[in-house]
């Protein structure tokens, strides 16, 4: 996965193409005073020499529009349908206002295209109060291989946040990035980000990446704060067959956030041309070096890994804490359905959740992998309860992926109330036989429609009971924990290929699980008031992601 690095300015000029890390000063133009800002309008049937404030009047080129100073409650309307070439660049001496933001947008019907050559569609530097709605922005060749689509960058002393980016509406597509913020320097980057009904498609590195400065545990700075990503889609972000040094072609990929939320969005055929040899691979949606992330009710599937490693649905990368997976749906990735995996023994991977989600037929191509994999330099305090993970061995190129897999460096880790179900392949892998103080596994539901299996450790167990009376889990002071029935799902023999399918992932048998599941609540967890699909959770809930019996 990516590990974070600073962002100095050579970096900043590689990746973002922002020259010295400065911009031009821009022409300012005469105006009178106006508290509600002034509106600007460009069409291709337009004129440079007019003034550009009315429709009738509008400039013809994004080069005129460029030379403008755009000051607190300006408004800049592109012509609906049209192709307008060049770039849009504002900087520090510009917007800056959260309650009078500078507005780009469409008018006259359709959305207006940006087209690059070879350059950043739009870039913000050391400045913020702006939004961009109903806007295209489209590379051309050199701007996939160089340029991210929006960029922000902020290198400001004294770690400021700048206040108030909005995207709604906006296609972003052949780039490096499609979207970037990076704050170059401290906890210096952008607050209240808000990004919407949106699509980040067919770019090279990722769809969506948010970077800071290198991760200090001692003390962490992150450069972004308050950011919502909602009913994004983020697809087709292929990867660089080049570069091996670090992951390429994920989907929405969070670093250095505080507060975020990703919800509702969608991530899919990502990573397709990653490099095979490469050490870090693409996700689908994930998060590295942040805090207070929840991600949920989001739809991550058919990501991909050119080697070995990742190409998962989603992740809780390196020095992720009280953070959240919740309600969401992975299928079909070469890599996890979730990972939780930190490199570092340095403590800040903890306090994280995994909850509420559905798992089937991932790890496609890593046998190492599986449904939900936890594992690291040093992950503590984990909680992993009600989701429901299925390994179809059919259609797969590896076949031995279990449900679970559990590795070194876990402490404090609490297993319960899943569903586990494989056609053969182990249901739980651990190469470290783990006491129960380390990690606890109690309440689950383990059914394989074959030879049923459990490694633990240099062990292997044939039946529930041995694994429990060998390995001293799935029990409690009152007695044995978790089940090995059927749960009765219908996604058991049949592929779930959408998101109508997490429908078969509802369980047809509620007895046994919830007789073998524990009241989270009187183990001083709060489970929340549903289930995946929004049914309210009885006091005593049957184990898994879905409730018995609930229709989607």
């Amino acid at each position: 996965m990516y590990r974070s690095r600073a962002v100095p300015c050579a970096l900043a000029v590689a990746l973002l193409a922002v020259a010295g890390c400065s911009l031009p000063e821009p022409y300012v133009p005469p105006r009178k005073n106006t508290a509600a800002g002034y509106t600007f309008y460009v069409s291709p049937d337009g004129n440079d020499d007019n003034d550009g404030l009315a429709p009738d009047r509008a400039w013809r080129t994004l080069r005129k529009a460029d030379k403008v100073s755009y000051k607190p409650g300006d408004r800049l309307r592109l012509r609906g349908g049209a192709r307008h070439r060049g770039t849009l660049t504002l900087g520090p001496k510009e917007a800056g206002d959260a309650r009078r933001p500078v507005v780009i947008d469409s008018y006259g019907g359709g959305r207006a295209t940006i087209a690059a050559a070879g350059t950043a569609g739009i870039s913000v530097y050391n400045t913020a109060g702006v939004e961009f709605r109903d806007l295209a922005v489209v590379g051309d060749d050199r701007s996939y291989a160089w340029s991210p689509g929006i960029r922000f960058l902020s290198n400001l002393p004294d770690d400021r946040k700048l206040p108030h980016v909005v995207l709604t509406g906006v296609d972003v597509s052949h780039f490096r990035n499609g979207l970037v913020l990076a704050g170059e320097r401290g906890g210096t980057g952008f607050l209240d980000v808000r990004v919407s009904e949106s699509r980040f498609h067919g770019n090279k590195d990722a769809g969506i990446s948010t970077v800071g400065p290198e991760f200090d545990a001692d003390d962490p700075q992150y450069a972004h704060e308050r950011l919502s990503l909602t009913r994004v889609q983020a697809y087709e972000n292929a990867g660089d067959p080049e570069v091996s040094w670090r992951n390429t072609g994920s989907g929405i990929m969070l670093g250095s956030v505080r507060d975020a939320k990703v919800q509702r969005s969608t991530a899919h055929h990502n990573g397709l041309k990653s490099s095979s040899r490469a050490e870090e691979g693409p996700e689908g949606i994930w998060t590295f070096d942040s805090t207070r992330v929840v991600i949920e009710h989001n739809v991550s599937y058919a990501n991909r890994s050119g080697s070995h490693v990742d190409g998962g649905g989603f992740g809780l990368d390196n020095n992720v804490s009280s953070s959240v997976l919740q309600y969401n749906l992975a299928y079909g990735n070469d890599g996890p359905g979730y990972l939780v995996y930190t490199r570092d023994a340095n403590g800040a991977h903890r306090d994280n959740v995994v909850r509420f989600n559905l798992s089937h037929d991932d790890s496609r191509k890593h046998p190492l992998y599986g449904g939900i994999v936890a594992y690291g330099g040093l992950v503590s305090d984990l909680d992993i309860y009600h989701n429901t993970v299925v390994m179809k061995a059919s259609d797969r190129a590896s076949q031995d992926a279990p449900a679970l897999r559990l590795e070194r460096g876990l402490t404090r880790a609490r297993i319960r109330n899943n569903i586990f179900v494989t056609e053969g392949a182990p249901l739980v892998y651990s190469n470290k036989a783990f006491r129960s103080d380390d990690v606890v596994l109690q309440g689950n539901d383990y059914f394989s429609t074959s030879r049923w299996k459990v490694f633990w450790g240099d062990e292997s167990y044939p039946t529930l009971q041995a694994w429990r009376t060998a390995g001293g889990q799935e029990q409690n002071a009152s007695g044995p924990t978790g089940t090995d029935a059927d749960p009765c799902m219908e996604s058991t023999t049949t592929p779930v290929r959408s998101v109508k399918g997490a429908a078969m992932m509802v369980p047809g048998c509620s007895e046994e699980l919830t007789d073998a599941a524990l009241t989270l609540k009187e183990l001083g967890v709060d489970p929340g008031a549903v289930d995946y699909f929004g049914e309210r959770l009885a006091p005593t809930a049957a184990a898994g992601a879905a409730q018995p019996g609930q229709d989607e």
